[in-house]
């Protein structure tokens, strides 16, 4: 497995790199002039870059030697099974509250928050006690649920509200921020190695190198964000705002009835459009597979000795390839659907969890079959989200879209949730001598929620097979979906 690691982040490093020289030749940049002209959008444009992707490089730096580490520390596997739960389950609980605190403190207090919750839950990982890393998991929680929404949130309030550029601007932001996090991703893989094997520093090193990013992360937001919401509003007017009102005067009052109307017009709109109801269960469905998967990857393939580091930029490095290849499949050269793209992604992944199903029999298993599967999956993951984002651009109205998916990963989490504690309750009940059985069995769970997230996709577009939302721009008209 040593060699077969190193010669994949290598064939795949190569593969990224010639696709994306091929992406760039058929589909040319579209980055608006006038934007990239703009001196002032340019500077902000960076300000915030800078903070944002120093908190996605520390959280990267977590992944690959978390479950390493709690077995480091003599853990069984049935306990930290519990210990991810606690994990998932405080996503589910702050998943309300990381909308309703930026209205309450702010947005750049919550994001200084994010910064010192997880350098919080990043020093639990220093301690063996098993209470502690439960309360390390729940910070992680709040935390990951602070970063999905709360510097997102920052940034198209100021870009919308203060500075007034226009929105057609707002997606060459991010779009940058994805091309940079698929970077940091098998970077971060690759020093964690470095620091936790080639310079034998274990487990909790990565965890460690995490915190000085996060406390660059809350310089920039305490001081380039500072200076530039100092902008916003002139000294004579900032007396006018009442005391203690954060964001423009707003009051607490205004902000709970605000969060809770939001939340409110959310679930009426997942409730009364059954497009909408039919991509959130396969969001539902497919990601919560994704999480069972990153409970799953290091004990299918730790005992057989890769290093988890490189392996986890194998992981990255694949999910960067299905992502090019998204791009270059719905180019105006192939034409290709986010439909039928979906569809493709969803029954890869279906097909790599049913290998594992049988490359993780006990007795008999296959890690280099397994490790095939995992890259499959990743590609797969690769191919489903931006397919899977395109469509809800157009699906869900953009005023609601906040509300709607914090309705969708309720029930991605709770599913993630329950199959983690079943795997928890098969290995308990075998008194942990058949943890193979119970990761096989997983698997084969997985395989069917895969299969029903299939069946959705397909429910979907032959609910809207002439619904021309669904379609790429350049492409409508051109016939059916499917």
């Amino acid at each position: 497995m040593l060699v077969t690691a190193y010669l994949a982040i290598i064939f795949l490093l190569a593969l990224c790199v010639g696709l994306e020289l091929t992406a760039r030749r058929l589909t040319p940049p579209q980055s608006t002039p006038t934007a990239v002209a703009n001196p002032v959008f340019r500077r902000f444009q960076s300000i915030f870059l800078r903070a944002y992707l120093l908190a996605l490089w520390a959280d990267w730096l977590q992944g690959p030697y978390l479950y390493k580490l709690y077995r480091h520390y003599s853990f069984l596997e049935s306990q930290i099974a519990i210990l991810y739960v606690c994990g998932l389950a405080s996503c589910v609980l702050f998943a309300p509250v990381s909308g309703w605190l930026p209205q309450v403190l702010g947005r750049r207090q919550t994001c200084l928050l994010f910064c010192l919750s997880y350098s919080a839950c990043c020093l639990t990982k220093l301690s063996t006690d098993y209470f502690v890393l439960i309360v390390g998991r729940i910070l992680g929680g709040l935390s990951t649920s602070l970063l999905t929404t709360t510097f997102e949130n920052w940034y198209v309030h100021r870009h919308v509200e203060v500075h007034d550029f226009p929105k057609d601007w707002i997606p060459s932001t991010f779009a940058k921020a994805a091309t940079w996090n698929h970077g940091l991703a098998v970077g971060a893989g690759l020093v964690a190695n470095l620091l936790a094997e080639w310079l034998h520093l274990g487990p909790v090193a990565p965890f460690l190198l995490a915190i000085p990013c996060l406390v660059c992360c809350g310089w920039v937001v305490l001081t380039d964000w500072g200076k530039e919401e100092a902008e916003e509003v002139p000294e004579g007017d900032k007396q006018k705002l009442p005391l203690g009102t954060p964001n423009g005067g707003e009051t607490r009052l205004s902000a709970r009835a605000r969060f809770s109307r939001s939340c409110f017009d959310g679930l009426r709109c997942l409730l009364s459009d059954r497009r909408v109801m039919l991509l959130g269960g396969v969001q539902a469905l497919f990601e919560s597979v994704l999480y069972i998967f990153v409970f799953l990857w290091t004990p299918v393939l730790d005992p057989h000795g890769p290093p988890l580091g490189i392996v986890f930029s194998c992981l990255m490095a694949a999910s960067m390839a299905g992502s090019l290849l998204y791009r270059l499949a719905t180019s105006t050269r192939y034409r290709l659907q986010p439909g039928h793209v979906l569809c493709l992604a969803v029954l890869m992944a279906f097909f790599s969890l049913f290998m594992l199903t049988f490359s993780t029999a006990p007795g008999q298993p296959r890690p280099h079959e397994s490790f095939l599967a995992f890259l499959l999956l990743e590609l797969a993951c690769g191919l489903y989200f931006p397919a899977v984002s395109f469509l809800q651009g157009r699906v869900i109205p953009e005023g609601k879209r906040t509300s709607v998916l914090a309705w969708f990963r309720l029930p991605l989490h709770l599913l993630a949730c329950l199959g983690l504690l079943a795997l928890h309750g098969e290995i308990s009940g075998t008194g942990g001598g058949e943890e193979g059985s119970g990761t096989s069995h997983m698997f084969g769970g997985c395989a069917v929620m895969m299969l029903a997230a299939l069946m959705a996709v397909v429910s979907l577009f032959t609910l809207g097979r002439n619904d021309t939302d669904l379609r790429l721009e350049g492409t409508r008209g051109e016939g059916e979906m499917f």
